[in-house]
């Protein structure tokens, strides 16, 4: 079902990269530099006492990038929070040890290992929900679900919670949405009809309150496990799902290309610096 809005037009997403919306039509922030006060927004947040959490997935040798990622993250994620790491790993022991400053802590939780990639992904909304559930819920308010083959190269703050949060696709914010790869085919619970979409989300970055991640999740492995029953995979695994569910469950907050790019792109001038960004890397030898 789409969601209709009042003198709704049909929407396009900049066609140039020389711009940056700041607003989505259906009036949730788009945050990118500039558009918030950080200082203003820590005197908010920091009384709060919160606990954000962060799970990735490090299975065979994606456990590699474990220690940049953690690096990275305390040098530049969340600042002055309490902040709880959950890695999913099928080898704990390839896990380095860092030193992490006070109020993070990291858990490391085994899971079952799978010969295919395409397993992997469409694991990780089922792993996540359950985590949720059974454990985080009471550790945590606040879930950021990353990929760990990336870095931090600049603050990531508070300007980022908001109940549900999504980010938007480096590959695709400056493109016509006749060019996002939905998964086309009507069989598939991932399917999106021509005219319907607003952005490409990247899975690699989405997050919320604990218990929207939990509902969003959850409603994204339920698409995955009725696509398996029909014998189907989406086009892209779990993105797929995930840009299936933003369109029918609104993110609150939509992340710029800041928090989600690709170093393999130049920077766009529309871009004033990158905050998280995916490694350039053999990532066909890295999935094998």
């Amino acid at each position: 079902m789409k969601l209709q809005y009042k003198g709704e037009k049909p929407f396009q997403p900049v066609t140039s990269p020389t711009e940056l919306l700041t607003l989505t039509p259906w009036l949730a922030p788009i945050v990118s530099e500039g558009t918030f006060d950080p200082e203003l927004l820590h005197h908010i947040y920091q009384p709060l006492n919160l606990t954000v959490g962060v799970t990735v997935f490090a299975v065979g040798t994606y456990t590699q990038f474990v220690q940049h990622f953690l690096e990275s993250a305390e040098q530049f994620f969340m600042q002055g929070f309490r902040v709880h790491y959950y890695v999913f790993t099928n080898d704990p022991t390839a896990v380095p040890r860092i030193q992490l400053g006070s109020g993070r802590l990291v858990s490391i939780i085994p899971i079952q290992t799978h010969s295919r990639w395409e397993e992997i992904s469409t694991r990780r909304m089922e792993t996540i929900s359950q985590h949720i559930a059974e454990r985080a819920h009471r550790e945590i308010d606040y879930l950021f679900c990353l990929n760990v083959d990336m870095v931090f190269r600049n603050p990531w703050g508070p300007e980022t919670l908001g109940d549900l949060v999504a980010a938007i696709h480096p590959g695709y914010f400056a493109v016509p949405r006749q060019q996002f790869p939905y998964e086309r085919r009507p069989l598939s619970t991932a399917f999106v009809a021509d005219g319907e979409g607003d952005f490409y989300y990247g899975g690699a970055v989405f997050g919320g309150r604990a218990a929207r991640v939990y509902e969003f999740t959850r409603g994204c492995h339920m698409g995955i496990l009725a696509d398996k029953a029909n014998g189907i995979m989406a086009a892209w695994q779990e993105e797929s799902h995930l840009n299936r569910r933003f369109i029918s469950h609104k993110p609150s907050k939509v992340l710029s290309p800041e928090y989600l790019w690709d170093d393999r792109k130049p920077q766009p001038p529309s871009l004033k610096l990158i905050r998280f960004s995916t490694l350039d890397k053999d990532t066909d030898w890295l999935r094998s």
